[in-house]
Parts: C-alpha cells; structure tokens; sequence
C-alpha cells in the first residue's frame, strides 16, 4: 500500500506536467493558465455546492431513520474531489470535476462499494423498548449505565502483520 501511495505521488505530478507543457505548446502558457484557474475555481464553486447537498441528504437520511451510508460514501469522494481540484493541473481537475458530477459519482460510489463491501461485515442492533412484554425494563435488569458489551468476527483475510 505504502508503495503503491509513493508511485502516485512520483507519477502523478509528472503527467500532469506534461499534461501542462503539451497543453502549452497547444495553445499558449497564458491560455493554460487561464484554464488552470477556471477548472480550479469552478470545481471549487460545484464541491461547494454538492457538499451541502451531501450534507442535506445526510441530515434527511438520519431524519428518516436511516443509516447515511450512501451519503457518508458522497461525502467522502466530495472532499476527495476538492482536493484534487486544490492540485494546480488539467488531469487531477478532470477527475475531481468527474467525482463532483451526480450520474458519475454514482457510478464511481457503486464501483468502490461493489469492490470493497465485502471486506465489512454490519450488524445493527436496537435496544428494546420498555413496553416490550418481557423486555429488559420490564424485568428489571438494568444493567450497568456504563457498560456496552460488543463482539465482533473478522471477515476476510487477515490484515498484514506491521513490521
């Protein structure tokens, strides 16, 4: 993971400044200048915009009595988004104005879901109500205010042993 992260980080610039000079040599250097800043502040405006519609269909979500997972999901490669429109350059602005469009987003948001949701397992749960016949308040055991009492079973393979 720690390499894969190093590699993007050496290639990444590298094409986006050859993105830049061709780009350059296409047009003019105050031309790609000027696009830099449009696709930078532009991008700015639309995460602005869609993180608070992010925002909002979390809050309806929670609302609703739903768990937000979709919306944490939107969030997330939002701000993933702006920052890679904060990256001064033609191929990060495309790919964060791409995470900011809906119909995109949904389908980048399936695609990770699809590929990572198998490596989490979610189990809800919810406490009974005292008017349940039979329910803990009814019986009496309270329990201790303090205590949660929780287990869990990995699912998958085991994570890499840190050295």
């Amino acid at each position: 993971m720690i390499g894969r992260l190093l590699l993007l980080f050496m290639i990444v610039p590298l094409v986006e400044l050859y993105v830049l000079l061709k780009f350059a040599s296409v047009t003019s250097i105050p031309t790609t200048f000027a696009v830099v800043l449009l696709t930078a502040v532009s991008g700015s405006m639309l995460a602005a915009r869609q993180g608070v519609v992010a925002i909002r269909n979390f809050q309806m979500a929670l609302a609703q009595g739903r768990v937000p997972g979709v919306e944490v999901v939107d969030g997330i490669l939002i701000v993933f988004a702006a920052a890679l429109l904060l990256t001064p350059g033609l191929v990060t602005d495309a790919v964060g104005i791409t995470l900011l469009v809906p119909w995109s987003r949904r389908l980048i948001r399936r695609g990770l879901l699809k590929r990572y949701a198998d490596r989490f397992k979610v189990v809800t749960f919810t406490a009974g109500s005292p008017h349940e016949s039979g329910g803990p308040f009814e019986r009496g055991d309270w329990g201790d205010d303090n205590v949660v009492d929780a287990s869990f079973r990995r699912s998958g393979p085991e994570p890499p042993k840190l050295k």
